[in-house]
This record gives C-alpha cells, sequence and structure tokens, in this order.
C-alpha cells in the first residue's frame, strides 16, 4: 500500500529511497513489481542488519515501519534517534513496557510519529465519528461492538507469524487494536479498565482433534495430508504469495502456509472484553476469528436514542491479491433510532480503494502536498497508537488473571 503510493499517486512530492528486510529474494520480487508496474529503476535494498546504515547514507526525512508486530518498536525508536520522523503500521507495539520506550524516544528526540489507522477514514465509520459529534443521540453511555473474521481471513492468523503471541501480542493486540482506536476516537475518551475473557477455542491440534477438522501435515503447500481441507493454503495457486513467500522460503525458512489446526499455536481465537470509559461509557467487544461471514455490527446507546452500524466485508488472504480489496464492504447500513420518533437510514458515502476508501483518504494525509483541515481529527499520533494497544495489553493480562486491569496500572499516560 504504502509502495504504491510513493511509487504512483504521490511520486511527484515523494520518492522511495530504499527498503530495508530480512528476506534478500522478497526485496528482489519487490523491486521486479516495482519495475514492472511502474517502470522504476530498482530501489536500493538494505539487510536488517544494515538499517543504520541505509539510514545514514540514504539521508531519509521518513522511515516507515512494516515489519512483525514484536519490532516495531526497535525501527521506530533507532529511526528517531537518526533524526528521522516514522510512520508506523498498527499496532504500535506489543506491550506496554515497549510502548513506555517508544514515548520516552518521542519525547526525548522530538521526532514526529503517526500510526496508519485507516479504519477511521472509511467512509462508514467517518459518518458514524459525524453522527455521534453532533449530539444527534445525546451523551454516548453504552457501546457494543462486535467483529468477525472469517474462515479465510480469520483463518490466516493462526497460518503464520501471528499466531505466536510473542510476535504479535494475539489478535487483541494485533487486530483489535484497530477496533478499540476507533471507539476511543469515536467517543473522544480513552480506556480507565478493561476485563476480558479469552481461548482457543477452534483453531488449534486440540480443537481440530476434537471437531473432526484436524489434518495429519505441517504445511499445507505440496504435502498429501492438506488435499481437500477447506483451511490449507497452497502458496503456488496465488503469484503473489508463491513469489513474495513459497520462492522466498530458502532465504529465512519462513512457512506462510502451517495447518491451523497444528500445535504451538498460542493466540486466542474467541475473545469477549468490557472496557469501562473515562467518560463513564461502557463497551462490551467481542471478536470471533471462525466466523461464516466477515464484518462487524457496533451499536452506540445515548441519552436521546441510539445508531446501529453494520457492514459486511469482502473475505481476503493478505498478500494473496491486491491490497485494494482488503476490508471492502459487500454491503453496509447506518440507523438513527432517537428516543420517541421514527428511525431513519444515514446515506454512507461510496469509498474507492481498500479499506472501503479508506487507505486513499489515509494516504493523501500521509503524502499529500497540502495539509487540510479535518474536523473529524482522524490523523493518529503516538498516544493515539498507545491508547489502542493499552486496551488489548490490559485484555492479555485479564485473560491470564481472570480480574480486571486498570490502564494506568499498565502505563499512566495522565
Amino acid at each position: 500500500m504504502f509502495s504504491e503510493a510513493l511509487l504512483k499517486d504521490y511520486s511527484r512530492t515523494t520518492s522511495l529511497v530504499a527498503i530495508c528486510d530480512t528476506n534478500p529474494k522478497r526485496m528482489d520480487e519487490h523491486n521486479r513489481i516495482y519495475q514492472e508496474k511502474y517502470g522504476v529503476k530498482p530501489i536500493k535494498t538494505y539487510g536488517a542488519d544494515e538499517f543504520e546504515k541505509m539510514i545514514k547514507k540514504e539521508v531519509p526525512h521518513v522511515v516507515i515501519v512494516t515489519t512483525v508486530d514484536r519490532t516495531h518498536d526497535e525501527y521506530i525508536i533507532r529511526a528517531m534517534e537518526l533524526g528521522c520522523d516514522v510512520i508506523t503500521e498498527k499496532p504500535m507495539t506489543t506491550d506496554e513496557v515497549k510502548c513506555r520506550a517508544i514515548l520516552d524516544t518521542v519525547e526525548r528526540t522530538g521526532r514526529k510519529l503517526r500510526v496508519s489507522f485507516n479504519y477511521r477514514y472509511a467512509p462508514s465509520r467517518s459518518k458514524a465519528k459525524e453522527l455521534i459529534m453532533s449530539g444527534v443521540i445525546g451523551d454516548v453511555k453504552s457501546v457494543h461492538f462486535e467483529w468477525l473474521l472469517d474462515t479465510t481471513h480469520g483463518a490466516d492468523y493462526f497460518r503464520r507469524w501471528h499466531r505466536d503471541k510473542l510476535n504479535s501480542g494475539g489478535l487483541m493486540v494485533h487486530k483489535s487494536t484497530h477496533h478499540f482506536d476507533l471507539v476511543n476516537w469515536w467517543l473522544d475518551t480513552q480506556p480507565e479498565s478493561v476485563f476480558g475473557l479469552g481461548s482457543l477455542a477452534f483453531y488449534g491440534k486440540v480443537n481440530g482433534e476434537r471437531y473432526g477438522n484436524y489434518r495429519p501435515y505441517y504445511r499445507a503447500t505440496g504435502s498429501a495430508g492438506a488435499k481437500g481441507d477447506p483451511f490449507a493454503l497452497d502458496l503456488r495457486k496465488d503469484d503473489n504469495l508463491k513469489s513474495l513467500y513459497y520462492e522466498a522460503e530458502k532465504e529465512d525458512g519462513y512457512l506462510r502456509d502451517q495447518n491451523v489446526f497444528g500445535d504451538c499455536i498460542s493466540i486466542e481465537d474467541t475473545m469477549n472484553v468490557l472496557v469501562r470509559y473515562k467518560t463513564g461509557a461502557q463497551m462490551s467487544y467481542t471478536l470471533t476469528a471462525y466466523s461464516p461471514w466477515e464484518g462487524f455490527r457496533v451499536a452506540f446507546n445515548g441519552t436521546k436514542g441510539r445508531i446501529e452500524l453494520e457492514e459486511f466485508e469482502k473475505s481476503y488472504v493478505s498478500a494473496g491479491n491486491s491490497h485494494i480489496s482488503d476490508g471492502v464492504s459487500k454491503s453496509k447500513q447506518l440507523t438513527v433510532f432517537p428516543h420517541f420518533e421514527k428511525p431513519y437510514r444515514v446515506e454512507i458515502p461510496e469509498g474507492k480503494g481498500g479499506h472501503g476508501g479508506g487507505d486513499v483518504l489515509l494516504l493523501e494525509d500521509l503524502f499529500g502536498a497540502r495539509k487540510r483541515k479535518d474536523p473529524l481529527g482522524r490523523a493518529a499520533g503516538h498516544r493515539d497508537g498507545a491508547l489502542s494497544i493499552l486496551t488489548g495489553i490490559a485484555a492479555n493480562q485479564s485473560f491470564d488473571t481472570g480480574v480486571p486491569v486498570k490502564i494506568k496500572d499498565l502505563l499512566d499516560l495522565d
């Protein structure tokens, strides 16, 4: 998403000067794609151990961090210390210790850190924000938020590096950071306390055997045991997955197609969370990673009525297609239920591109030459990044202890 924007839509005002990765074959493949699609000369490449060398030699203004979640803090901090501003993918990092280190570095260096929360920019979520800001339902007192990942997209987190909680912080941090950020932004508040229940109830070997889904293979591509398994991903059947992962395995041994009903999965697939916010509002939140359909339902209960937003999304496999199909809606509906009056539908503008048009607007905000005022305040900084992950980090801690967690006990941002 970022490289295409820099090489195509914003090539007159920005330039992609270098890429850095652990896998040289993957960088070469990206360069092949860049040349084929945009006719550009090969972008300079650097190994992960050459990050500091790259910064000193290329002198970029901004570093964009899209690494495995557990290493975000390392590159964010090193980039800022070397004099660069940073744009990072969500989540900003995976635990409160790393989060504190990032915030301290921002304060010490004075560099700018942006977190790419594209969900804020999607037309349906922006319209919900407008309605809440207008006061049409008064003060929001409670939120019910249900997010469903299906057996294509949801299962994909259990095939790759995300399945190890050390890498991703689990779905409460890696995925739900988007959703927790939305609520913080929608309500213009921050979380105060969190209680959660989470379990691995569907994926994993034990559950696979229990429900008749287990098949004896470690990775799907080329495995006889994976034939006929609807959960198996054959990397050879998609050109992007084949070139970026299957043919790059020999460089680092990373397998992109592990058995979702195999061993060594440490993340949850069934999660329920209660959150209290500083405004006194409460949220009940559910994330399920094995639903028959993909999308979400959210309801806001206010002192003057209720808003409901429901959205069905197209399923996808990350890197298995163009990013413009990520999170694209198949249908959506936004309804206001005022007290003592008839409910009414609210029209949602149509957006083009990934995440319902949110990606396009985010990229304009990040790379556009003209900075525009945004009454919705969609641009997200380091504090927003911290507040979103702290809800998930607290939920993970509550999963383990069985007791509520106060955010200020993890990290006091006041």
